[in-house]
């Protein structure tokens, strides 16, 4: 009897297994949705593909999406490091291909650009910036523009700053959301005020596991927060992560990847295999801890937005506005969005269009927050 329970209970096991793999398999075409008219046409102009670049000698992907290709081009820098966020834009629909061509550049290492064959010395912010750049000329080549927008969002600013500094003359613009300053600082005042607000919940299973880290004194234990899974899932718990209502690292990131239609189900496997096999073992969060950006980048020729979440503890904005009120550029607006973490762009996205229209697109900063 046994035996047969065993194998019955093996067999059911399978029969899920196999209906899962089928599911995932139907919502993964591999192929971004195309923008259709009122009567389900695919819209006149528009574009929207997924493509492969050999980009600093490695085949990298991208999504490129408008709705009309003669919009000014938007080249879009994720975060991670090295973690793609296209599948964000895929459940929010922000809007971004309302104003821009957009390009979803999925960078060396990850996502769409992830090889076994890509070595861990090639991913440094050095080589990412060389890749932004060469990223950037395709489009102007691609789309025959003389310039392109950029923006970055949170690791993306690591490499979109040393790639606006080497070459401005590429740019129209920059947009920063979450921007990247004094990383080392950022982790330290996100720690306590996690510790503030569990001892507040009395929350001890969490303050156990935070208290690990020892206040961060050490290098090491610093590197290791900054890595750990404790960090993502409290910040994330607390409002202070991706958004102020997703909550949940597994619910709200895990599986929105594996229902994105955009991604093959072989290449949503890469997304991980990258994200929890190969990129811990790349020096790029220790060398985004080890720089200081507003030191060694105190001036950009070109107009700058910071865009920010006032609840924002993932990359601190008090840190940003400091940096934003020192940094020397020709036009600059910081932008604080009240009822937002560290994501405003799919928080409060008609705030952040308003912004791109009225202020970024005309070059001026308007709509920027008050002087206090």
């Amino acid at each position: 009897m046994w035996i047969k329970f065993i194998i019955y209970t093996l067999l059911m096991i399978l029969a899920v297994f196999i209906t899962l793999v089928v599911d995932l398999s139907m919502s993964s075409p591999g192929k971004p949705e195309a923008f259709k008219d009122e009567m389900g046409n695919i819209l006149k102009g528009s574009i929207s593909e997924k493509k492969f670049v050999t980009i600093g000698g490695v085949e990298q992907g991208m999504f490129i999406r408008s709705k009309n290709i003669n919009y000014p081009v938007l080249l879009f820098l994720h975060g991670g490091p090295g973690f793609p966020n296209y599948f964000l834009f895929e459940k929010f629909k922000p809007g971004l291909e309302n104003y821009f061509t957009v390009c979803y550049w999925e960078q060396r290492g990850g996502g769409l650009s992830y090889t076994p064959s890509t070595s861990i010395e090639s991913i440094t912010l050095e080589q990412l910036t060389l890749d932004a750049i060469e990223v950037s000329n395709y489009l102007r080549e691609q789309f025959k523009k003389d310039k392109i927008y950029i923006m970055a969002w949170s690791g993306g600013t690591t490499i979109a700053l040393p790639a606006i500094s080497k070459a401005p003359e590429l740019f129209h613009a920059y947009m920063a959301m979450g921007q990247l300053t004094r990383q080392r600082r950022s982790e330290r005042i996100a720690y306590d005020y996690m510790l503030t607000r569990l001892t507040e919940l009395n929350d001890r299973p969490s303050i156990k596991k935070l208290k690990k880290y020892r206040d961060l004194r050490s290098e090491s234990d610093l590197i290791s927060f900054y890595n750990s899974a404790t960090r993502d899932n409290l910040m994330h718990e607390l409002g202070i992560g991706t958004m102020r209502n997703m909550k949940s690292v597994f619910k709200d990131i895990f599986l929105p990847v594996w229902t994105c239609r955009a991604y093959s189900l072989g290449e949503k496997y890469k997304i991980w295999k990258s994200k929890i096999f190969f990129l811990p073992r790349t020096n790029l969060k220790t060398e985004t801890l080890n720089t200081d950006f507003p030191a060694t980048f105190p001036k950009i020729d070109l107009p700058i937005y910071f865009l920010c979440g006032k609840h924002d503890l993932t990359v601190n904005i008090n840190l940003a506005k400091d940096y934003y009120n020192q940094l020397n550029a020709p036009v600059k607006g910081f932008y604080t969005f009240e009822n937002s973490a560290h994501g405003p762009l799919f928080e409060e996205p008609e705030r952040f269009m308003e912004i791109l229209e009225k202020d970024v697109l005309r070059g001026c900063s308007n709509l920027t927050d008050p002087e206090k």
